[in-house]
């Protein structure tokens, strides 16, 4: 699925005011590319994927999907992963997955799709437990083999590993990529975390805020299989690293 979004822009009304959180939002995702954003709190990094996803509205501009203006039936073709796993506590990890799906199926059919994507994301063997026995990581595995339930063309992920320890973060970074070797969909990760935007993304957008525009676009010339510790890896973390400080050059140095 290949995304353009044109000059959008996005204003909230506050009490007698308005805030501009998106001005002139210009950006070509190409199909299968991995995408990722990055930018500090209230850039409006959150707001531009609920726009793309269409579950809220540009105050201007427009998002194109394959050709065409993102509509309400663009929804099926698109899905969501939230910090959040925001998975029902009274449901099995099968009954979780299956409950997204959005696709008229048999009941044979959603069994096989729903096992499917349980082995997809390495939960087989957890199929019968409830949220409450699985641990954080689990849980967004979960939330990722629900976002993926209706085969969507394209995946935006919002934060999907904020919460989670370094450890788990890393292996469901390496769980996600393996997934996207598999399906070639396309990816959009909003991240405060750089080393996560370098290790998955094909380009790194660096967003500025207030109002949020595309300050910089950064590719990622590296192989898919990257090493963090590496000179290239670093050479690309310092890149954008100074587009956060460039207007400090000591506190740069100290950051990176």
């Amino acid at each position: 699925m290949s995304i353009e979004i044109r000059n959008v822009k996005k204003v909230f009304p506050i009490k007698n005011s308005t805030i501009e959180v998106l001005k002139n939002v210009d950006l070509k995702i190409s199909d299968g590319e991995i995408l990722s954003i990055v930018g500090g709190s209230g850039c409006g990094k959150s707001t531009l994927l609920r726009i793309i996803s269409g579950l809220d509205n540009a105050t201007d501009g427009e998002v194109i999907i394959d050709g065409k203006k993102v509509d309400g039936s663009s929804k099926k073709d698109i899905g969501v992963v939230f910090q959040e796993p925001r998975l029902f506590p009274w449901s099995t990890v099968e009954k979780n997955i299956e409950f997204g799906i959005t696709d008229k199926l048999t009941k044979e059919e959603k069994k096989e799709r729903v096992k499917y994507y349980i082995d997809l994301v390495g939960l087989t063997g957890f199929e019968k437990a409830l949220p409450h026995q699985l641990s954080g990581g689990m849980q967004q595995r979960v939330n990722i083999a629900r976002s993926l339930i209706n085969e969507p063309k394209a995946l935006l992920l919002d934060e999907p590993f904020g919460a989670l320890d370094a450890f788990t973060k890393i292996n469901l970074q390496n769980e996600v990529l393996k997934i996207w070797e598999q399906k070639k969909t396309t990816l959009i990760i909003v991240t405060h975390d750089i080393d996560e935007a370098i290790y998955m993304g094909n380009r790194v957008v660096v967003m500025s805020s207030k109002p949020g525009v595309v300050k910089k676009e950064i590719p990622v010339e590296l192989p898919r299989k990257r090493n963090r510790t590496g000179t290239d890896f670093a050479y690309i973390r310092r890149k954008i690293y100074k587009e956060f400080f460039e207007e400090t050059e000591e506190l740069a140095e100290y950051v990176i």
